[in-house]
């Protein structure tokens, strides 16, 4: 009798007849990322010790909410720590540093790896682009199959090749609803606008989750892996995207609420740390301390407070293993870029902008790296040069990507840093070349994006006009013949919120390939 036990965000625990699986557990004291996050509900009334002795943990990628350094090194040697295969060598490196004895194994896509000698396995599903290393994970257990999404963005085919490939039956889906990116929250825009970016992107990403379960029934589906809230006082004002009503998160309450409405005949159900599911027989059992525990926004403020007076020593641990850099900041700075300038011409061709960066404390300044692709260079802000994005972070912070202690996406995820961008168009290579700094994962992104095949075409109507387009988004695949809204005359695809405009092809809201649209008459 399989049973699946929910450790709050994106971590369960997985109990089968011969073995005991974690898959992406989170339980650090300190949080994660610059100890900014923390874990929402709290989930330190478990029993971390019992969990641990697991016979595998299966990580999905190298985000700190979901690979917890405080957990793998707690893991007894016997245990195998599973990690999907991904063109870039960042988080296998990252995964073994921790590690230590312990035996890491990267799964390649779709490849069922087993779990036992009773028919049980696990196999890792990432998503189709490479510029995104993550991957969901299906684990069929005694039977019974769960699709594990965590942060993958899964297209509905990859969903659809799931559940056959578990039998034609998905026992449970777990997807996440709360997608706590760095935008728009930490971008300097005015509150109307804050307001209405914050809704639109809470709204897609429900939309998604809702085409993603229409597409494969599974008997029970769970809204999980996230939101985190924010403890220490340098990001503490950051929880007011925690607003049941107008947040820019969606906690699994309310994203269950609105997907139960919106899609009525699925069965719908979300869960707290400690609560636990049967696969056979669905029967559910809920933790009695998570039980006390609400999303209401009424009673939050207290919760927060004193959450934060005992989070507070590790928080302070955490700071005082970043102190103020020392003299040359400038000189280090500029080796990084120079680095990552010599990664990739593609990336720097598809980039083709200045970016400023406001760099406070001892020792900063204001500077500017120029991707051209002529080549990158560093330079000390003129005030006669306008730059298209500007990132305003600690030196302590920045001192620590720079010598390796972090990694970019560790600092853009802490939402330790401001950002602008004008125009407001996001530009994926830019954060493509900053969170892979490491040329195969490069490589992999050019070879996808070049060659791509277009010829499977589908047409699309608006304005009493037809258009043909590529049945698959150019930025990362998906399958737009039921993955993407046509709206204002343009193509919305529903995977990454990436917009095209019909007339031209032109992506509008990010750097991205074209569309190559035609209209037919």
């Amino acid at each position: 009798m399989p049973t699946v036990t929910f450790l709050g965000h994106a971590g369960v625990s997985v109990d089968a007849s011969a073995f005991h699986l974690l898959a992406d557990p989170w339980l650090a004291p300190a949080g994660a990322f610059l100890g900014a996050w923390h874990q929402y509900p709290r989930n330190d009334h478990l029993d971390a010790a019992r969990l641990l002795e697991a016979d595998w943990v299966a990580v999905s990628h190298e985000h700190l909410d979901h690979f917890d350094p405080w957990v793998v090194g707690r893991l007894p040697q016997r245990t195998r720590i599973l990690i999907p295969r991904y063109p870039g060598p960042a988080f296998r490196e990252r995964m073994a540093a921790v590690a230590g004895s312990r035996q890491v194994i990267e799964i390649p896509a779709w490849e069922k790896f087993p779990l036992d000698n009773r028919g049980s396995w696990i196999t890792a599903i990432p998503e189709l682009s490479p510029m995104c290393h993550d991957a969901a994970f299906l684990i069929v257990v005694d039977g019974r199959g769960l699709l594990h999404c965590n942060d993958a963005r899964l297209t509905a085919a990859q969903a659809r090749r799931a559940k056959h490939l578990a039998g034609g039956r998905l026992d449970l889906m777990a997807l996440q609803t709360s997608g706590a990116s760095w935008h728009p929250i930490c971008y300097e825009y005015p509150a109307g606008e804050m307001a209405k970016v914050s809704m639109d992107k809470r709204v897609s990403k429900l939309r998604a989750t809702q085409r993603l379960v229409r597409q494969t029934e599974p008997e029970l589906a769970v809204p999980f892996a996230g939101p985190p809230c924010f403890l220490d006082e340098e990001v503490a004002h950051l929880n007011w995207v925690l607003g049941q009503e107008d947040g820019a998160f969606c906690d699994p309450e309310v994203a269950t609420a609105w997907l139960r409405e919106h899609l009525p005949g699925q069965r719908w159900d979300h869960f707290k740390p400690g609560d636990t599911v049967d696969l056979d027989t669905g029967r559910i059992i809920r933790d009695p301390v998570s039980a006390g525990f609400s999303f209401a926004d009424a009673d939050r403020a207290g919760y927060l407070a004193r959450y934060a007076a005992d989070r507070a020593p590790f928080i302070a641990d955490v700071l005082a293993e970043h102190p103020e850099p020392g003299p040359g900041l400038f000189g280090r700075f500029a080796a990084h870029f120079a680095h990552l300038g010599s990664l990739s011409d593609y990336f720097l061709e598809q980039i083709a902008m200045i970016v400023r960066f406001e760099v406070t404390g001892p020792n900063g300044g204001i500077w500017d790296v120029d991707f051209s692709p002529d080549g990158l260079t560093v330079s000390e802000a003129s005030p006669a040069v306008r730059p298209h994005y500007r990132i305003r972070a600690a030196g302590r912070w920045l001192d620590g990507v720079i010598d390796g202690r972090l990694a970019w996406e560790d600092l853009l995820i802490s939402f330790r840093l401001s950002l602008y961008r004008d125009p407001d168009v996001y530009n994926d290579y830019l954060v493509g070349l900053l969170k892979h700094a490491n040329a195969p994962a490069l490589r992999a992104v050019e070879a996808y994006e070049t060659g791509r095949d277009e010829s499977e075409r589908i047409t699309v109507e608006w304005g009493g006009g037809r258009y043909d387009i590529p049945r698959y988004c150019p930025h990362a695949g998906e399958d737009l013949a039921i993955g993407a809204v046509v709206r204002d005359g343009q193509v919305h695809c529903l995977a990454h919120n990436f917009a095209f405009d019909l007339a031209t092809g032109a992506c509008v809201n990010a750097r991205a390939a074209n569309l190559t649209s035609r209209r037919i008459f």
